[in-house]
């Protein structure tokens, strides 16, 4: 059985999502979930939610809304709509759920979720992510996945404009 959020697609609202992945741990399901903005999707995203999915078997996306960008990233950025973001990454046939949230980071939603997985990418190490206590706190793992950090939006933002220039 699978249950779909807003218009029949990946994206489910915070509360909904709670019922959800209650109803999969009690199928005895492995719960990760990965964060980030995404707002142009690259091979480095690529590379880190295929990882994150690996860790386990349903992956939950949760997608920084377009204030939050705004202020981890400044203007401006995003350069995509968060309903963009999340059409885009529902496209993504090992992605089962997408998230949107506010707050700057993902300490809450992890704390409502309680995935059995959060999956951060290689820019971290498991001692520098920053909600690793939270996961911990609730018996929780925290998984490095992706390749190296050698790709950035903001890298690909300035590649763009240095070809527009030439």
């Amino acid at each position: 059985m699978r249950s779909r959020g807003i218009s029949g697609d990946k994206l489910v609202e915070r509360d909904r999502l709670k019922e959800i992945v209650a109803e999969l741990k009690k199928k005895g399901k492995r719960i990760v979930l990965a964060n980030g903005c995404f707002d142009l999707i690259h091979i480095g995203h690529i590379r880190y939610l295929k990882g994150a999915k690996a860790e386990g078997d349903i992956l939950i996306v949760a997608l920084n809304s377009d204030d939050s960008v705004r202020k981890l990233k400044g203007p401006p950025r995003p350069i995509l709509t968060a309903s963009e973001r999340a059409e885009i990454l529902s496209a993504f046939p090992f992605i089962d759920y997408i998230v949107i949230f506010d707050e700057l980071t993902v300490s809450s939603l992890l704390l409502d979720l309680k995935p059995d997985v959060h999956a951060k990418g290689t820019d971290y190490t498991v001692e520098t992510v920053p909600e690793r206590e939270i996961v911990k706190s609730y018996g929780g793992k925290t998984a490095i996945v992706g390749d190296p950090k050698l790709h950035s939006t903001s890298e690909l933002i300035a590649r763009i404009r240095d070809r527009v220039r030439k």
